[in-house]
């Protein structure tokens, strides 16, 4: 793998945990020095970042996580839900019977981490479950644009989550999900998983969402 293309997905990465926020800075000179480089391969990477949307130019030069407004906010979380929902419908016609009983398996395993009211940890059992499916669904190509997106998103629909404490609803979403999958219903799953990715779940979601969003976060 070329280095640039290392660099990017390392800095997606960050952005997608959360580790680097909507208007932090991302510097060539320590991206090069990170990997001991020129500054070449780190302004490919940069650029791709860019072109992608992650990353934003400033107008006297410097690179940072690009911000998004409402509206692009809500246009975009709008398409991650239903390109979700496309994936689940996907993964409940082609996983196999063993793959069905890890996703059972995995889901359960996480009711003890929702009824210690584990933030941190339902974050990353919900990001595995995420990946079964995406895993599921035969289309790499499909989870790589869900993930930029979860990556552009990531920021703000943490702080909506947070703010709302909404673990244990998530959890009694990801049931209706899986009882989908039990019963082979794929079009059950892809609604059950539209619904939970959605951000007007509910008046109250978004007026939850539009109140507790940090304004530095916003364009």
């Amino acid at each position: 793998m070329k280095v640039s293309e290392q660099i990017r997905q390392e800095i997606e990465q960050l952005v997608r945990d959360g580790r680097l926020l909507p208007g932090d800075p991302v510097d060539e000179v320590e991206w090069a020095n990170r990997y001991d480089v020129s500054r070449t391969p780190v302004r490919e990477a940069l650029l791709q970042l860019q072109a992608q949307g992650l990353l934003g130019a400033l107008p006297r030069g410097g690179t940072v996580v690009a911000k998004m407004d409402l509206q692009q906010l809500l246009a975009m979380w709008e398409l991650l839900a239903e390109l979700e929902g496309f994936c689940a419908r996907l993964a409940c016609e082609r996983m196999t019977d063993g793959e069905r009983g890890e996703l059972v398996l995995h889901h359960e395993a996480l009711k003890s981490v929702v009824d210690a009211e584990d933030a941190e940890g339902w974050q990353a059992g919900n990001l595995a479950f995420h990946e079964k499916l995406y895993h599921g669904s035969r289309n790499p190509y499909l989870r790589q644009d869900i993930l930029r997106m979860r990556a552009r998103t990531g920021a703000y629909r943490r702080h909506a989550f947070g703010a709302v404490n909404r673990v244990q609803a998530s959890y009694a979403q990801h049931q209706e999900i899986v009882d989908a999958f039990v019963a082979r219903d794929s079009q059950r799953a892809a609604l059950a998983m539209q619904q939970h990715l959605s951000p007007d779940h509910g008046a109250r979601s978004v007026a939850d969402l539009i109140a507790n969003l940090p304004r530095e976060l916003l364009g």
